[in-house]
């Protein structure tokens, strides 16, 4: 299971990252669980694919990205309003803002 979500929530509630814009939701992160982590949860049930693995990290639903035909993340970020997503991959640390569209990355 991919473990480097939860150094990223870490740095992220400490200030240990740097910001292409603002963003003033960062205080919104929850301890989260993942939803699945074998997939998209969306595309598990639906028997499809996916191309990289995202978190929302107000929940811990995983989706899939905007470059899966399904964009299972954007969709829950559509439906719930939960702002914030980090990257699901292996040695990825960042997370993504849809509300304030900024990308943060740890220092």
């Amino acid at each position: 299971m991919n473990e480097s979500y939860k150094e990223m929530i870490e740095k992220a509630r400490t200030g240990q990252v740097e910001m292409e814009e603002d963003c003033q939701h960062l205080a919104l992160i929850q301890d989260v669980t993942p939803s699945k982590t074998e997939g998209c949860e969306d595309c598990l049930k639906i028997g499809d694919k996916w191309v990289h693995l995202r978190m929302c990290l107000i929940c811990g639903k995983v989706g899939c990205c905007d470059n899966s035909k399904n964009k299972h993340a954007s969709r829950h970020n559509k439906e719930t309003g939960h702002a914030l997503i980090c990257s699901f991959e292996p040695s990825e640390e960042w997370i993504w803002c849809y509300e304030d569209e900024a990308m943060i990355w740890a220092s």
